[in-house]
């Protein structure tokens, strides 16, 4: 059995949040798969069925980010899982929209959802990093992570969420890093396409009509008449 969390803040006020993308990435997998209705359990939204005949549970705690480990500590010690059966997803500042890295254990790198895990389940659990980018300044981190997805970042959120949903069987399967390869060359932007050739080859100089051109259109003194004015022989 897999435990997916999805982290994130509930309430319609936070939906399109960019802290939410855990949720998010959690409701494509449901929605893809069948899995489901979600339910109020271990302080969370929890849904659950099959894929490749294994069983899955999917949580999105309703604590609140801050509290998230409390709804996952009661779900994996209810089940009796251990931190290598739950996989997190979540939002990263650290990468650039888009961009998804796997990893096991580590710190919390400031992100107060996974610090929640830390405390309730130890930190060997599984994280699926979901790049949301950095607003550039640490003082506008919270406001950032708090405001929604602008329009323009549907270009790579709908074709990352799809890839995600698309290959999570493989995480059941403990392909980590295939998962990972999979979601990347799913969400890689097409090759630009090369411009047209054109023909290089020099023009040919067509000849001004007598007396139309200005004093900068005279003609040029050749190569061969230079030399003669000035060995003298012109």
């Amino acid at each position: 059995m897999l435990l997916i969390v999805g982290l994130g803040n509930p309430g319609a006020e936070y939906a399109g949040n960019r802290h939410n993308i855990g949720f998010m990435a959690v409701d494509a997998i449901a929605a893809r798969h069948g899995l489901g209705p979600f339910r109020s359990k271990f302080q969370g939204a929890l849904a659950s069925g099959t894929l490749g005949g294994d069983k899955v549970l999917l949580l999105k705690p309703q604590t609140y980010m801050n509290l998230s480990g409390q709804a996952v500590g009661q779900a994996a010690r209810f089940h009796k899982l251990e931190p290598a059966d739950v996989v997190v997803f979540h939002d990263d500042l650290d990468l650039a929209p888009g961009k998804v890295k796997m990893k096991t254990g580590g710190g919390a790198a400031g992100h107060n959802g996974l610090r929640s895990i830390d405390a309730h389940l130890g930190n060997a659990y599984r994280r699926v990093r979901l790049g949301i980018g950095h607003p550039g300044d640490k003082a506008r981190v919270h406001g950032y992570v708090l405001s929604d997805f602008a329009k323009a970042d549907k270009d790579w959120l709908e074709p990352l969420l799809d890839a995600l949903a698309d290959h999570v069987p493989l995480l059941l399967q403990g392909r980590d890093s295939d998962f990972m390869s999979k979601v990347a060359q799913a969400t890689r932007p097409p090759p630009k396409a090369k411009p047209p050739k054109t023909d290089t080859a020099p023009a040919k100089d067509t000849p001004a009509p007598p007396g139309t051109g200005s004093s900068s259109d005279a003609p040029r003194t050749t190569l061969g008449e230079a030399l003669r004015k000035a060995l003298g022989r012109g």
